[in-house]
């Protein structure tokens, strides 16, 4: 009886002085951050433009050493965002930090083309650079008229000129005409535009219009050691500068320094270690130093966090605070009345009803901790966070403590397109669509997936459109959703990498899970569009189990088969009125034409919505492709990553 009581008081000591450490010590060094380090890493707000970080700094709002010389913006009337570039001042009107680029105007030639002082535009050519697409308008000031009309031309009058008489020239894809040859006009200045949407200018543009041009302003990229800031935002620092020399410093909680920070367990193993050393010289025994450092060690092995998580909290919250909101887990539970009514579940977790505080319903989808390494979640809140169209859903907000992730949506009424096309998911209760509403439906569905392609900031691909994934609103008004395994690129790449297949079997693109077929692009998801359009058609799955073994169990070879014999309802086994027949048919060419094994023999989703909505006798048959009938597995439903079907 005495050895147990021994033993718990020859622990007393230890235990005292490891809950001294925690409750005191610690506690006060993880408060007394590195100042810089906790200003820099906030974000802040500019004129219009919001959750600005590195390297822009303004004088009232952000410090300079949060960001680097020559990137001063300043903020007038809570309206204007004004930058100066070699002493001529810039309106900011947008800052892409996807791809590192501003669009800027002109100050003095925002309300009129008529400035008070004629400068060329110039740049710091250490800092910034034009992008690719910016061009040259020159404008010619106080010129001589004569009796030829002369094109471009506008009055403007500048103090020092005789005449009143001013014309612009579009550098690259204009020339002087006769009659501008023979106008002397001895001033001009250049200025940098981008023409949006029209490959020349018109011949009698108005002073209007030239002013919207030069008001659509042009990009320019930026440079300020990008090399450096990524590896120091993944290290859990934050980018920033020293003032005095001007190079770059990686602010760290306890001391900036010149690349990355430490790793999480060399950086407070020094501290520690001091703290521990100076308890066991205080208590005069040696033998506890030994035990201190086991206990924190294992503690910190136990409740630290994994790399996953490490990284997923940097990147929310190196990305500056998103479009949508963050709610605690807490917050969670409540709106959904403690995970009360569960709409449904998939392979990363389930979806449960809920209600917001301001009685808004939504729907929550509650990831499983032990799905994945949170890539997926990732993609999820940077994809969806950044559109906003008709047809795409549209994400609330999200939660992510530790293990626990939730994605909040709006709720969709009528669920997932699948119950209204496939006769074994339709139960009594479920509307009858009509195939009108089914064509409407498929058109929504390839407006947002352009919208996705094309209508972004940066372009986003999918990779995994299905009949599931795709939700109705009360109006029955498709969304698309689910962007777990989508990539985001930029609009210029039009090939991207990928180290491993990612989608549903039975909607992958051949080139997806094979580069033999060609490289991944937006027609990959113009594919998965192509096989899920022929399911809408034909009412049921490609790859239908139920049919026999034959070649009718893939639903595009039925099809060929019934086109190569001339039939005229396509041998679809509901009877069709003359326009059903149509928009059936309509739909089944657009698809077939969608599926083609090679990328480049599909149309763009542009095209795509183009052939839908134009007439029927303009489509031709497209050729049978190489690949029809689809890879088996017992797993089709399920969305996953295919490492092992790569070729």
């Amino acid at each position: 009886m005495t050895m147990p009581t021994a033993h718990i008081f020859l622990r007393l000591p230890i235990l005292f002085i490891i809950f001294n450490l925690i409750t005191t010590l610690i506690p006060s060094a993880l408060c007394n951050d590195d100042a810089r380090y906790t200003e820099c890493r906030n974000t802040y707000d500019c004129g219009l433009l919001k959750n600005i970080i590195y390297p822009f700094w303004a004088a009232n709002s952000r410090p300079q050493h949060c960001g680097r010389e020559g990137y001063q913006l300043t903020c007038r009337d809570d309206q204007n965002t004004v930058i100066r570039i070699e002493d001529q001042d810039f309106l900011v009107l947008n800052i892409s930090r996807e791809v590192h680029t501003i669009t800027i105007a002109r100050v003095d030639l925002w309300d009129s083309p008529c400035p008070s002082r004629l400068v060329n535009t110039t740049l710091d050519y250490d800092r910034f650079a034009y992008v690719q697409a910016v061009r040259n308008l020159t404008l010619f000031y106080g010129c001589v008229p004569t009796n030829q009309s002369i094109a471009n031309n506008f009055t403007c009058k500048i103090e020092g000129t005789q005449n009143d008489l001013a014309i612009y020239i579009d550098d690259s894809i204009s020339s002087l005409t006769p009659g501008q040859n023979e106008t002397f006009c001895p001033y001009n200045i250049r200025v940098p535009i981008m023409w949006t949407g029209v490959d020349r200018p018109p011949e009698n543009y108005t002073v209007d219009v030239l002013k919207q041009v030069l008001k659509q302003g042009f990009r320019v990229e930026y440079y300020a050691d990008w090399k450096l800031c990524g590896p120091c935002m993944l290290s859990n620092g934050t980018c920033g500068s020293n003032i005095t020399t001007d190079s770059f410093l990686c602010f760290c909680g306890g001391q900036p320094y010149e690349e990355t920070c430490p790793s999480s367990g060399d950086n407070s193993w020094s501290w520690k270690r001091e703290v521990v050393v100076g308890a066991a010289a205080a208590a005069g025994i040696g033998i506890l130093l030994c035990v201190i450092v086991c206990c924190i060690k294992s503690r910190k092995q136990t409740f630290m966090r994994t790399k996953s998580h490490q990284d997923l909290e940097v990147f929310i919250q190196n990305n500056g605070p998103l479009a949508v909101k963050r709610y605690k887990f807490s917050d969670i539970r409540k709106m959904t009345n403690s995970f009360k009514d569960k709409l449904g579940q998939g392979g990363y977790g389930d979806v449960y009803k809920g209600k917001l505080r301001d009685g808004c319903l939504v729907a929550v989808k509650v990831l499983n901790a032990s799905k994945g390494n949170g890539e997926d979640f990732i993609n999820e809140v940077a994809s969806i966070s950044r559109t906003s169209h008709v047809n795409v859903v549209t994400l609330l907000g999200y939660c992510f403590e530790g293990q626990k992730k939730a994605l909040i949506y709006e709720f969709m009424p009528n669920g997932s397109l699948e119950k209204f096309i496939y006769k074994e998911n339709s139960l009594k209760t479920t509307p009858h669509l009509e195939l009108e509403k089914l064509f409407e439906i498929a058109i929504g569905i390839a407006r947002g997936l352009e919208y996705l392609h094309r209508g972004c900031n940066i372009r986003i691909l999918h990779f995994d459109k299905k009949p599931h994934n795709i939700l109705l609103d009360d109006n029955f008004c498709p969304k698309i959703s689910d962007f777990g395994l989508s990539k985001l690129c930029l609009k210029k790449e039009s090939i991207m990498s990928m180290l491993d297949a990612r989608g549903t079997i039975g909607y992958i693109a051949p080139e997806v899970f094979c580069r033999n077929f060609g490289g991944v692009s937006v027609k990959s998801d113009v594919y998965s569009y192509g096989m899920m359009i022929l399911e809408v058609a034909g009412g049921r799955k490609n790859s239908d189990v139920q049919v026999s073994h034959t070649t009718d169990a893939f639903f595009p070879d039925w099809i060929y088969k019934h086109l190569e014999q001339g039939s005229s309802n396509l041998g679809l086994p509901n009877p069709m009125t003359q326009e059903e027949n149509e928009l059936a048919r309509k739909m089944i060419l657009v698809g077939l034409w969608c599926i083609q094994t090679k990328p480049s023999d599909r149309p763009s989703m542009s095209k795509v919505i183009e052939m839908l909505e134009g007439s029927i006798e303009a489509l031709q048959i497209p050729p049978k492709p190489v690949l029809t009938t689809p890879i088996r597995t017992p797993a089709e439903s399920e969305s996953t990553t295919l490492s092992s079907l790569i070729c």
